[in-house]
């Protein structure tokens, strides 16, 4: 039986749907296809890799990407991480479920390196407690 394919989707695939990617392929091992986009590719936030490796999970490898690279590819779940993404996902052939989360955009945060990375943390351990709930029933 082929995986189940599922791509995370946010606004630059720098922050959210990154840890969100590494989280999923982290909790569900090899049961999903797993990849990651934006509406516009940016770079992977170095606190996003920071607060990833904290959990033992690295993404350092990461890219950002682009939605237009996997136009045309059929999913099984379009999950989008951001409100943004949201509103500007495009229909994609098969019969992939969408789903959304919002989430706060850890790269809005001000202030102090420890300030920043609070915020990436709590992020993070949101986007993990949805990805459960996700894997229990799906």
């Amino acid at each position: 039986m082929d995986k189940e394919k599922v791509l995370i989707l946010c606004t630059g695939n720098s922050a959210r749907s990154q840890m969100a990617e590494g989280l999923l392929r982290d909790i569900a091992g090899d049961r999903f296809d797993v990849v990651s986009a934006g509406t516009l590719a940016s770079f992977v936030r170095p606190q996003a890799i920071a607060v990833m490796a904290e959990i033992g999970i690295d993404i350092s490898g990461h890219r950002s990407k682009c939605l237009d690279e996997f136009f045309g590819q059929s999913f099984d779940y379009v999950i989008t991480v951001c409100d943004n993404a949201n509103e500007t996902c495009p229909i994609f052939p098969g019969r992939a479920k969408r789903i959304h989360w919002s989430f706060d955009d850890p790269a809005e945060a001000v202030g102090t390196v420890a300030i920043q990375l609070a915020l990436f943390r709590r992020v993070r351990d949101e986007i993990k407690i949805r990805l459960s709930e996700f894997l229990t029933s799906h």
